[in-house]
């Protein structure tokens, strides 16, 4: 490992000159508005797509942009770009009385200060012109979440790909968009907090949302004509571990009740109508155009949560870029069935949804609004959450960064008893606030 950082610093420290080379030898057109592609000499319409494939999937930033350095060859056939991404973020949460014992001088202000979510140093690009590749570590994070990816991806045809490694699963809108480029900082809470079951069950606590995994895909997307805004379809099928980002270990066996890998299954058809959809909820450099998509995904995690429970998923989603609009609204279903070696025949089903919507004041300022839905303790009991939010992000669009202010507020509405209404919000804070600045080179 110490060999690996050693000769990853000496590469970044060589960058300044090979780019300065690179300069000589293929000098930039006159500066232009947005992102102009041929700034890598990239004139050919598959060259467009292929930078295009790079930079709306390696998943933190765009390679085709004017951030940091690119390097490629004279053909396009090899490109290398290394980044950087950090986040650095204030929080404030303050908690209802609730679940509090204030004999032991438990405050209502919790999970306060200062954090930083992710510190990725990473470098991405192609070989071959059909072998893209993603390396990023995440020094903020601990255990097997310090690779937060890594992965290759074999291009047969743009319809017929090949992906290997750690990425993220085909699974909910908010979490296949680029990280760098979210509307909000933080993700809809109906993705990320745990569900809640019978006291009795409680130490089998799955959340919707699955993020990245070590797993194999196979995807692409096909066109219908060569047009540029001719309409799309796409597709995500594979498999994976299903233990989530923090494991980055075979620990897996064969179901006792279906008999098959007990891994995670999983699949996404999209179309998009108005050509290839952008990972991105808002980018300063992309006030133009108009791109929508359509989004089915589904899949069973066998044996998931210490191999108790068969955890199922749906989720249908729309995005669309529309000018200086972005507009979303997702919803998704959760149902957990506990395997015959537990004995338990109860079977429990979640649901969430939010809507969401941006929009580029300035080039520099966007604005938006969020509303979230979860059913958090089961369709068996009455009551449900809501989590209104507001954001203000502004672009300091030279040198990179990102200042976004973001407040959300946690409602219960619906539920049968005090009690019930209390236990539905455990862990989550009645009101939060964030100020997060963000820098991506």
């Amino acid at each position: 490992m110490k060999k690996t950082y050693i000769l990853l610093l000496a590469t970044l420290l060589a960058m300044p000159t090979w780019a300065e080379e690179n300069e000589k030898e293929n000098p930039a057109p006159a500066k232009g508005k947005g992102i102009t592609f041929e700034k890598y000499n990239l004139q050919s319409a598959d060259l467009r797509e292929q930078t295009d494939r790079i930079d709306m999937e390696n998943g933190v930033l765009g390679i085709a942009d004017n951030r940091g350095f690119t390097l490629q060859s004279h053909d396009g056939r090899f490109i290398f770009k290394p980044y950087l991404f950090l986040q650095t973020r204030g929080q404030f949460n303050y908690y209802d009385d609730e679940g509090l014992d204030k004999a032991y001088n438990q405050d209502n202000v919790a999970n306060s200060g200062f954090a930083m979510p992710y510190a990725i140093l990473g470098f991405t690009g192609t070989t071959f012109g059909r072998l893209d590749y993603n390396l990023s570590i995440n020094a903020a994070a601990t255990g097997g979440n310090v690779l937060q990816q890594g992965w290759v991806d074999y291009r047969l045809s743009p319809a017929a790909r090949f992906r290997a490694g750690k990425f993220k699963t085909p699974f909910f809108h908010a979490y296949l968009t680029t990280l760098g480029e979210t509307l909000f900082p933080c993700l809809p809470t109906s993705l990320t907090a745990s569900t809640i079951m019978p006291y009795s069950l409680n130490a089998v606590t799955p959340a919707i949302g699955t993020g990245f995994d070590l797993g194999f895909q196979f995807h692409g997307k096909a066109r219908l004509n060569r047009k540029e805004n001719s309409w799309m379809m796409g597709y995500e099928v594979g498999l994976w571990n299903g233990t989530g980002s923090g494991v980055n270990t075979a620990t897996k066996t064969l179901s006792d009740d279906a008999h098959i890998p007990s891994l995670l299954y999983a699949g996404r058809l999209t179309f998009m109508p108005w050509g290839n959809m952008p990972a991105t909820q808002g980018n300063s450099h992309m006030l133009t155009g108009r791109h929508m998509l359509f989004g089915l995904s589904g899949g069973i995690n066998v044996e998931s949560e210490s191999e108790s429970t068969n955890d199922t998923r749906l989720g249908l989603e729309w995005s669309m870029l529309y000018g200086r609009w972005y507009a979303a609204a997702e919803g998704y279903w959760m149902h957990v069935s506990f395997t015959e070696r537990q004995k338990i025949d109860s079977k429990y089903n979640f649901w969430g949804a939010y809507a969401q919507v941006g929009y580029f004041f300035t080039k520099s300022i966007q604005a938006g609004l969020r509303y979230d839905f979860m059913d958090r303790n089961g369709s068996g009991k009455d009551g449900i959450l809501n989590m209104p939010a507001a954001v203000v992000n502004y672009y300091v669009n030279k040198a990179g960064l990102k200042l976004s202010a973001m407040y959300q507020f946690t409602g219960r509405y619906g539920h049968a008893t005090q009690l019930d209404r209390d236990n539905d919000d455990l862990g989550i804070s009645t009101h939060s606030a964030t100020l997060q600045l963000q820098y991506s080179f």
